[in-house]
Parts: C-alpha cells; structure tokens; sequence
C-alpha cells in the first residue's frame, strides 16, 4: 500500500481514537476545565496510538531496547509540540467561536489533519532518521 495513504489512514485512525476519547471524557466528566481535561486525555491517545502505528509501519523502525524505544517516543513527542498547539488552538478557536454543540470536534479533527501533515515531515527529517534522509 502507498505510504501516503497508509500515513493518510493512521492519521484518520489517531484523529478518530483522539476525539472519541473526548467524547467519552465529556460524557464523564462535567465540570471545570472538562474542555482542557478531554484535550489531555484525547492528545496522550492518539499520540500513543499514532507513534505504534508510524513506528512499525510508516518507518518500519525496529528499536534496540527498551531504552531505545523510549527515547525515540520522547523525540516523537517533542516533535509533536507544535502540531499539538496547532490542533488544541483550532479546536480551542472552534469551541469558542462557533455557536453548535460539535465545532469544537470539527476544529480537533482541522487542527489535528494540518498538524499529521507537518508532523511526518518533522518526523522523517528529524525522529526517524536513514541514511537516506539525513
């Protein structure tokens, strides 16, 4: 399968484990700060859930150790920072600008569709490196 539409589908699958995580902690948990509460807990989700996919199967990378593994995960994750602003300040925008119950599900999925895009680029220049990309 082309790797851009195998990277495209991983995207869709992060983007659905992330805003349902949302869903289900906005149906459990009503109170203060229950938008930056479902923000956290959806963004750990689909980080997780994006790195397992993008590590085997985009980058087909195979790590050393645990060890190894582990700093990969943290370079994956610092990589993403940005992305990560990027989409909490759409879906942010969204849930404050937009007067309907689901804007801000649809400016999570915007934020979180230009943040993959930047991300696999961040990703193959500086987290999983080749000798051919170097």
């Amino acid at each position: 399968m082309n790797t851009a539409l195998l990277y495209a589908l991983f995207a869709l699958a992060a983007i659905l484990v992330n805003l349902g995580t949302q869903l289900v902690c906005f149906t459990l948990y009503h109170g203060p700060l229950e938008l930056y509460l479902a923000l956290a807990c959806g963004t750990l989700t689909g980080l997780l859930t994006k790195y397992i996919l993008d590590k085997k199967y985009i980058f087909w990378y195979i790590a050393a150790d645990f060890c190894d593994d582990t700093k990969k995960f943290i370079l994956y994750s610092c990589m993403g920072t940005m992305t990560t602003l990027i989409f909490w300040a759409t879906e942010i925008g969204f849930y404050h600008l937009f007067d309907f119950q689901h804007a801000k599900y649809v400016g999570g999925a915007l934020g979180l569709t230009i943040g993959y895009i930047l991300k696999y680029r961040l990703d193959k220049k500086w987290v999983f490196r080749t000798s051919c990309n170097l």
